[in-house]
């Protein structure tokens, strides 16, 4: 049985080649893509990898709260890990990134892609399609460029970010968008009014009025779906928005487990679920949306904006879902491009058939290319049961430290 004996944290800070303007931080120049990258190792030798993005050096203590609670665990207990996980964010904060990790070390051990083992009936997925998500709020002369490049790409769908300072010329883009691209390209609009941030500039919330009109105007314009309109929280409003357009609503991103997701089925907030296993639960949480999104009839696409491993994790998840739509692929260049997104991994690039590659590797099939991690991480902690034991003497005393050990074993050996 495969245990966790050693617990490896770093920092990681990829540079952007140049400012990226994110629309869900109004006037912030996102000039790095930093997350924190976890290596678990099991004592036969296995390997578990995952990241979960980072403002900046957040969790420099992280390693302190979950050596404890993860050292020693059998990496292919899932149950045991979650509730671990859980335990740990009582007293510190919610990392449902790390699950994705377990998830990697079970496929490993047992030889099969992530997301074979996410599915109901076991197939390969080779290629999965994906749409062009934009990152930032761009007037029409500006996005023009990026237009062109897209379809030279091979793309036929995109996503917009719409957040008029104003609140009176989102439509204008859409518009000029459509008139550009032509009916035959899927267009989907992200309002980013879920979790609002004023960082630096205000954001501008949308009322249920202004997302009614600017739905209705989606309506006319033949817009796939418009993403988190309102506030994630907002449940009646909108369930109310989605009785009052035709558009399909989107959203569930951000939200942090199950018992979080589910008020918005329970509502009928939504048409299609966008979690994020590094962000909603983890993959399992992650199944069980897809699960409840076939029982249903609703769509499912996970949310893949965080770093190239998150994008990796969750494509696992999509492939596992197996519908005919596409996936999320952020591309904001000149800032955001695959180099700088994936970082200490190869580029996840687009096929000319708009499609991207699944890893049929067992595992994710997450591979660091170490001369990256040494130019871009930091390692700032180590964890194994020495290193923990003898932080356990100077913080408790030796007897104390004795007496826990003996509990932790005893426990052990009764479970």
């Amino acid at each position: 049985m495969s245990r966790i004996e050693r617990i490896e944290l770093y920092h990681v800070d990829v540079p952007y080649p140049a400012p990226f303007y994110p629309s869900w931080i109004p006037g912030y120049p996102q000039t790095h893509n930093r997350f924190t990258l976890i290596r678990l190792y099991t004592d036969d030798g296995l390997e578990g990898l995952s990241a979960g993005m980072a403002f900046s050096t957040e969790r420099q203590g992280l390693g302190d709260l979950i050596g404890g609670f993860l050292l020693g665990v059998s990496a292919d207990d899932l149950t045991t890990v979650r509730q671990r996980l859980r335990e740990a964010s009582y007293l510190g904060w919610r990392n449902w990134w790390i699950e994705a990790a377990f998830w990697d070390l079970k496929g490993k051990k047992l030889g099969k892609p992530v997301y074979k083992l996410l599915q109901t009936e076991e197939r390969p997925v080779e290629r999965v399609k994906v749409y062009a998500s934009s990152g930032e709020v761009r007037s029409f002369a500006a996005r023009k460029p990026w237009l062109d490049k897209i379809r030279e790409m091979g793309f036929d769908a995109l996503k917009l970010r719409v957040k008029d300072p104003a609140r009176k010329d989102d439509v204008t883009i859409l518009r000029e968008v459509r008139r550009e691209v032509g009916d035959a390209f899927t267009i989907a609009v992200d309002a980013n009014q879920g979790w609002p941030v004023s960082l630096i500039d205000p954001t501008p919330i949308w009322d249920l009025e202004y997302a009614t009109a600017f739905g209705r105007a989606c309506d006319e314009l033949g817009v796939a779906w418009i993403e988190e309109p309102l506030d994630m929280h907002d449940w009646r409003g909108m369930a109310e928005l989605r009785r009052r357009i035709k558009t399909p609503l989107s959203g569930g991103e951000l939200h942090g487990d199950w018992h979080e997701i589910l008020p918005l089925f329970e509502h009928e907030c939504l048409d299609k679920y966008q979690p994020d296993a590094t962000f909603c639960g983890g993959l399992t949480v992650s199944r069980r949306i897809m699960d409840e999104c076939r029982k249903r009839g609703l769509d499912f696409s996970p949310h893949t904006w965080s770093n190239g491993l998150g994008l990796i994790v969750n494509l696992h998840a999509f492939a596992a879902w197996g519908e005919d739509e596409p996936l999320e692929y952020p591309f904001e260049p000149p800032g955001l491009v695959p180099e700088a997104r994936e970082g200490i991994i190869p580029p996840v690039l687009v096929n000319r058939d708009g499609t991207i590659d699944v890893p049929q590797t067992p595992g994710l099939g997450l591979l660091i290319e170490p001369a990256k991690l040494a130019r871009y991480g930091r390692r700032f902690h180590v964890s194994t049961k020495f290193r923990l034991a003898l932080r356990t003497i100077r913080d408790k005393g030796f007897k104390a430290a004795m007496e826990l050990k003996k509990k932790k074993e005893s426990a052990s050996a009764a479970g």
